[in-house]
């Protein structure tokens, strides 16, 4: 069995689901990319250089997790339109104009509430694909953050779906590194 196709076979249909799910006013902004093969490596790569840069030692973990991945689907919302209903939700008191979005530190915002919630409802969607066939899965937003910097998704805001076929869950039972006793040893 060669599990690389496997998990791109699994992602693709993980990808279905997430465009399949139900969205606000039967409205689609999903978008998605599936990467695999060197493109997870680099991926990973650059999630645990940026975690031991900025020490954060859960950019390290994850990125220790995606570099034992298969593929990673990532699931991004793109110049979503307001639902239009005022709701506050975004933290405006009407629903956010243009003028409004700009480029944050990891993502463009804000995005419409109910956008965001189609979002939610695609990932799990596609979690639940992923569940459907057995493959072990995370959602990651350090990942998604550093996969939108090196331009594998052109979304506004995106979430990373890793996945795994192997005997054991490789997101399950993570460690936080020690970034101090890491650098002491020259890792």
């Amino acid at each position: 069995m060669d599990i690389g196709k496997v998990a791109e076979s699994i992602a693709e249909l993980m990808a279905v689901s997430a465009v399949t799910a139900p969205k606000s006013r039967g409205q689609n902004y999903v978008v998605l990319e599936i990467i695999t093969g060197k493109k997870v490596k680099k991926l990973a790569k650059e999630m645990i250089e940026h975690g031991k840069s900025v020490n954060d030692p859960f950019f390290v973990r994850d990125g220790e997790s995606v570099m034992k991945s298969d593929a990673v689907l990532l699931v991004g919302l793109k110049d979503a339109a307001p639902v239009g209903l005022n709701c506050g939700g975004c933290g405006f008191e009407r629903c956010i104009r243009p003028e409004d979005v700009r480029e944050m530190r990891d993502f463009r915002a804000p995005v419409c509430m109910l956008r965001l919630l189609d979002l939610g409802i695609a990932l799990g969607s596609a979690v639940k694909t992923a569940s459907i066939h057995n493959v072990d899965t995370r959602i990651m937003y350090r990942a998604a953050v550093i996969a939108r910097k090196l331009d594998y998704i052109d979304a506004d805001v995106v979430m990373a779906i890793p996945i795994s076929i192997s005997g054991k869950n490789i997101y399950f039972d993570r460690q936080v590194p020690d970034l101090l006793k890491m650098n002491e040893e020259g890792e």
